[in-house]
């Protein structure tokens, strides 16, 4: 056994497991960004609505501190996903050009489409990922602001 034919098998085997993580990223997405329009409905209805928990007695760097664990998933989700669906695409690549190679197109049509579907799951969990990121963090800097002028705080 050669080295690629090793690299190969190992590539294969990560194969449902990188399927399993973007089934999973895409699950989420779905929630979060949910979870997101939820909040932003309150938000709608609750002008002084707050995602941020200032309890008594945190210092600024721990609000900034549970400001950035907020968002830290999603952003994850946002840079992660590409690449796991990257992977799930080039992962089938190979036996799909040896079946083309070895004139069964139908078989490769077939590996195709399910390496394509996982990129296409991927790269939806990371556009949610990313508006809802985008989104939760500029609500929860402007909450900080807020924070700041009631404290005090110069910026």
């Amino acid at each position: 056994m050669n080295i690629e034919s090793g690299f190969a098998q190992v590539a294969q085997l990560l194969l449902w497991p990188v399927l399993a993580l973007v089934g999973l990223a895409f699950v989420y997405a779905l929630w979060s960004g949910g979870a997101t329009l939820m909040e932003a409905w309150q938000r709608w209805r609750q002008p002084q609505y707050r995602s941020l928990r200032v309890a008594p007695g945190l210092s600024m760097e721990e609000l900034e501190l549970q400001l950035v664990r907020q968002v830290e998933p999603v952003r994850l989700l946002s840079r992660l996903s590409p690449m796991l669906g990257l992977i799930a695409t080039m992962i089938p690549l190979g036996p799909a050009l040896q079946s083309v190679a070895a004139g069964n197109g139908q078989q490769a049509l077939a590996v195709f489409s399910g390496a394509f579907a996982g990129v296409v799951l991927a790269l939806a969990a990371a556009s949610v990922g990313l508006v809802v990121y985008s989104v939760r963090r500029r609500w929860l800097l402007a909450e900080l602001l807020v924070v700041r002028k009631e404290r005090g705080v110069a910026q």
